[in-house]
């Protein structure tokens, strides 16, 4: 099936075959024969590279009125943004910041960028553009399954259904091994395939030996390590026949550890001939990435490192440069947004030959390798180390393989010995990933969206919000009734707590709810109910604080379930202790008569002096230094202090608190380093 043959403008085929795009993939062309370019749901689930962004944007220039393009990450939007102003004739807007805003501006786009957050943000507000919208493309839909992400999506689809019921749904994922019944609750056609443009072959790398295949059809070859690690045996392999390396380490400390370490060991050259699967040549040096405009490749004059070592402030960026300068970087959240991106493009560009990173990168960032190598296959979590999951290594295969530059793609799991190869063939190789489940049948996952329904006009009454509720993928799977139970309840708690009223006639499944004045507040500013009840508790201690002080408004967002917080080691709980003394005339929280636990309130400490130092312009190195924190979580708190401030501040006034004007005088000072 060609382009030209495909209902677009003129303008649009010629963007098209620009770019070398003459003829669909086969997912593509099935995606079209199953009506993308007719208005109708279309649930694809293909691999990684096979062309799903291509099936979105067939459906965004084809729907009839606005479209918006969902991602679960806001590092998202910015990529897929600027693939879609790349299309000619197309405005484009994105919406992934204040959620207290209804943005009316985006009305004027013909297609809008955005989290689910967001989009759920402006139907709590009512935004005129949202009722508007012909087309949701939902990337990465597999997050249905992840708690809080999940349920904030699959209300909000629910949402959009409601207020527009003719919608046209598009959902993309790579890994969704259940795409029938996700498709079967969006009254949608499923296109599933196997097809890459470039094949995939996965193995195991265990006792010198590499492993391909499913234990069925398999080739063995030897790899000496020699001096080198297991790791670098492999990554060493693949430079020598002239590909790159993604490795995927559990952590950021082994990420940079594993990075500095290949940096010393590894012998990176500047990349060998390998013909690719088109017969181009596939030159370390040289790649060149077809999405990207020239002036954004890296030039001869110009390398990543260098790049890298004039923007370096902290500890962090120069250890990054220090290991770019031997063609390796290493990506973790904890980097500064603008080092995230010059590793993103200097590994496209194939001036860096080997990243070593951190599951997140997976996640739908377009960085591409020859060979994917999953070295951890376990991460520390509440009951200590477990196995990652097996849709959680899908993702990180689907990086392998870089279309038109390599002949193929590898993805290889590490095991220490021939016993664990067989635990991990089974476990990754041969097991299906397992069915995407709902998350919202959770008290705290359901609580907000229950109050953001009736807030929002969406349902004012017990009958309409279980209407609404039933038209969720949750209950869709069969649990409805247990559904139904948890918001019944979470009713019964907000009337509590002050943020809903119901008019106490009639039949109780016909009781009309509405919310009160601060139940509407609390959901318009976004945060959680429990949130919004202990921020105003908060408060009313902090005005029978002798002095209210930036530590003061920061302690009150960091002591939110909203907010992360760094945490507090053993050794450093004393001096910590000592400091909550020092300022308890400034604490919101008494430390005198103190429930919980303390030691986690400790870590609110932390977070919140942190915040206060980078309100009063302490510099970012400092700040990396003493509170041993990556400049790039620095900045994530920051984000989320000044959104969670704003809050507070709208609260404040709301009770008419005397620490109103200190709040927002701390939220401008974060905002104006945040920038």
């Amino acid at each position: 099936m060609h382009v030209a043959d495909l209902p677009l403008a003129a303008d649009h085929v010629a963007h098209f075959e620009g770019q070398g795009i003459e003829e669909l993939y086969p997912p593509q062309a099935a995606a079209v024969e199953a009506g993308i370019c007719d208005g109708e749901s279309v649930v694809a689930a293909v691999p990684t590279a096979s062309g799903k962004t291509m099936i979105a944007q067939l459906a965004a220039l084809t729907a009839d009125g606005p479209a918006v393009y969902v991602v679960p990450l806001r590092a998202l939007a910015t990529e897929k943004a600027e693939t879609f102003d790349a299309i000619p004739g197309l405005s484009v807007g994105v919406a992934t910041g204040d959620f207290d805003a209804t943005d009316e501006e985006l009305a004027g786009h013909d297609v809008v960028v955005a989290t689910a957050e967001k989009v759920d943000a402006a139907i709590r507000h009512e935004a005129a553009w949202v009722d508007r919208i012909a087309c949701a493309v939902l990337d990465e839909v597999h997050v249905l399954d992840q708690e809080g992400r999940g349920p904030t999506l699959e209300v909000t689809i629910a949402k959009l259904r409601r207020l527009n019921p003719a919608v046209q749904l598009v959902a993309l994922s790579a890994t969704v091994p259940n795409a029938d019944e996700i498709a079967d609750w969006l009254d949608a056609a499923v296109v599933r395939s196997e097809w890459r443009p470039v094949e995939l072959r996965t193995g195991i790398y265990a006792d010198e030996t590499l492993v391909l295949g499913d234990g069925v059809e398999t080739q063995e070859r030897p790899i000496e390590p020699g001096d080198l690690s297991a790791t670098g045996a492999i990554v060493q392999d693949a430079l020598n026949a002239g590909g790159q390396c993604l490795v995927f380490v559990s952590s950021r400390r082994e990420a940079r550890q594993l990075a500095s370490t290949l940096a010393g060991a590894l012998e990176i050259g500047n990349g060998a001939t390998d013909p690719g699967a088109d017969g181009s040549v596939a030159d370390g040096g040289t790649a060149i990435d077809a999405d990207r405009e020239p002036e954004e490749q890296a030039s001869d004059e110009t390398t990543t490192a260098a790049v890298l070592r004039d923007s370096a402030t902290t500890v962090t960026g120069e250890a990054l440069a220090d290991v770019a300068e031997s063609g390796i970087a290493f990506h973790h959240a904890g980097l500064t947004a603008e080092h995230r991106s010059l590793v993103e493009a200097g590994f496209r560009d194939g001036d860096l030959r080997v990243l070593c990173a951190t599951p997140t990168l997976a996640a739908g960032v377009n960085v591409p390798a020859r060979r994917v190598i999953v070295r951890d296959h376990e991460r520390y979590g509440e009951s200590g180390y477990e196995p990652l999951s097996p849709l959680e290594v899908r993702q990180m295969f689907g990086r392998a393989g870089r279309p038109g530059l390599d002949p193929y793609g590898e993805a290889i799991l590490v095991a220490e010995d021939a016993s664990e190869r067989d635990e991990l063939r089974e476990r990754y190789l041969e097991a299906e990933p397992a069915p995407v489940t709902s998350k919202l049948d959770d008290p705290e996952s359901l609580r907000p969206h229950v109050l953001a329904s009736v807030a929002g006009g969406v349902a004012d009454s017990r009958a309409q919000l279980a209407d609404l509720l039933a038209e969720t993928f949750c209950a869709h799977c069969g649990g409805g009734p247990s559904l139904q139970a948890t918001a019944a309840d979470a009713i019964d708690r907000l009337i509590d707590a002050g943020m809903l009223v119901d008019d106490g006639a009639g039949d109780a499944d016909e009781e009309r709810l509405e919310a009160t004045e601060l139940g509407a507040l609390v959901s318009r500013v976004y945060v959680d109910p429990a949130t919004g009840a202990t921020v105003v508790e908060a408060l009313e201690r902090a005005d029978d604080l002798e002095r209210i002080t930036p530590l003061t408004v920061c302690e009150i967002v960091c002591d939110t379930a909203e907010m992360p917080t760094r945490y507090v080691g053993q050794a450093e709980a004393g001096r910590l202790s000592e400091v909550a003394m020092r300022h308890a005339d400034e604490l919101a929280r008494p430390i005198g008569d103190f429930e919980g636990d303390f030691h986690a309130w400790l870590s609110v400490l932390k977070t919140a002096r942190l915040l206060a130092d980078y309100a009063d312009g302490v510099p970012l190195d400092q700040l990396v230094d003493g509170y041993n924190v990556g400049p790039g979580d620095v900045r994530r708190y920051a984000e989320r202090a000044e959104w969670l401030l704003a809050a507070t501040e709208s609260l404040a006034e709301h009770v008419d608190s005397d620490a109103t004007e200190r709040i927002r005088d701390t939220r401008e000072r974060l905002a104006e380093r945040t920038g």
